[in-house]
C-alpha cells in the first residue's frame, strides 16, 4: 500500500508539472533581460516597464475588456433568462433546447467565426467591436445557461413551494429566493463567460474590423517577429488577472453558502 501511495503521488506531481511547468517557464523569462526569450541574461522589470508603454498594446488591452465585459454581461443576462424559462417547460421541450444548446458548444470554432463572418456580411453589418461582442455573447450562451440549469436541478422546489404559499408572487419568488440561490452559479457563469471572451482567438479573428484589434489578435501579430519577454511579461500579467478572478469567484460562491 505504501509503495502504492508513493507511485500514485510521484504520478501525480509529474501531471502538475506538466500542466504547470510552462507556466512556470514563461513567468520566469517574462523577467528575462535578454531580448531573446530562450537566452537568460539577468532578471529585470523593463519588459513589464515598456508594456505601460506600448500604446498599441494599451488600445488592444482595452478592446479586450471592454468586448469581454460587455459580452459577459449580455451573455449572462440572455443565458440566465433562457435557463430559468426552461425550467417551465415540459421536459420534451428541455431536451430539444438543450440539444441545441450542446450544438455551438462541440462545432469547430472556426467553423462558428466563418459563419458569424458571412452573417455579418450578409446583413450589411459592418465589422468592428459590435460584432465581435456579438459573436462573444453567442459562444458564450450556452455556456452559462448550462452552469445556471446545472444549480437550478440542485435547487428544493419546495423553498419556492413555500414562497408561493406565503403569498409571494412569481417575481417575488424568483427575485428573494431564487436569485440568492443561484448567486454560486451566475458568480461562476460570468468568470467563465469573462475568461472565455478574453482569450478568444478564433471567432474574433473573424468579425474583428478595422480598429477592434483584442489582446490574443495583437499577440499572434507580435509573435510573428519572434517570441520577446513583452509578450512573455503581458501573459505573466494575464496570468495573475485570471488567478485573483478565480480566487475572487471561490470567495464569493464561499461566502453565499
Amino acid at each position: 500500500m505504501k509503495q502504492r501511495s508513493l507511485g500514485l503521488n510521484a504520478v501525480s506531481l509529474l501531471a502538475m508539472l506538466f500542466l504547470y511547468g510552462p507556466i512556470i517557464v514563461l513567468v520566469l523569462y517574462s523577467f528575462n533581460a535578454a531580448h531573446l526569450s530562450m537566452t537568460w541574461r539577468g532578471a529585470t522589470l523593463k519588459w513589464y516597464a515598456a508594456l505601460v508603454h506600448d500604446e498599441a498594446l494599451l488600445a488592444a488591452t482595452a478592446n479586450s475588456l471592454l468586448i469581454a465585459l460587455v459580452s459577459t454581461i449580455g451573455a449572462t443576462g440572455l443565458g440566465g433568462l433562457l435557463a430559468l424559462g426552461m425550467e417551465q417547460m415540459p421536459h420534451r421541450r428541455q431536451q430539444l433546447l438543450e440539444g441545441g444548446l450542446v450544438l455551438p458548444l462541440v462545432i469547430p470554432e472556426v467553423m462558428m467565426g466563418v459563419a458569424l463572418m458571412l452573417l455579418f456580411v450578409t446583413v450589411h453589418v459592418p465589422l468592428g467591436l459590435t460584432t465581435v461582442i456579438l459573436g462573444h455573447i453567442v459562444f458564450n450562451i450556452p455556456l452559462v445557461t448550462i452552469m445556471i440549469r446545472t444549480r437550478l436541478r440542485k435547487l428544493d422546489p419546495v423553498l419556492r413551494e413555500a414562497a408561493a404559499d406565503l403569498g409571494a408572487d412569481s417575481w417575488q419568488v424568483c427575485r428573494h429566493v431564487t436569485l440568492p440561490l443561484l448567486r454560486p452559479a451566475i458568480w461562476g457563469a460570468v468568470l467563465v463567460a469573462f475568461t472565455v471572451s478574453l482569450d478568444d482567438f478564433l471567432v474574433t479573428f473573424f468579425t474583428a474590423g478595422p480598429g477592434s484589434t483584442t489582446l490574443p489578435l495583437k499577440v499572434y501579430s507580435m509573435i510573428k517577429s519572434g517570441v520577446t519577454p513583452e509578450i512573455n511579461a503581458l501573459s505573466a500579467l494575464l496570468l495573475v488577472v485570471s488567478m485573483i478572478g478565480v480566487a475572487a469567484s471561490l470567495y464569493l460562491q464561499r461566502r453565499e453558502v
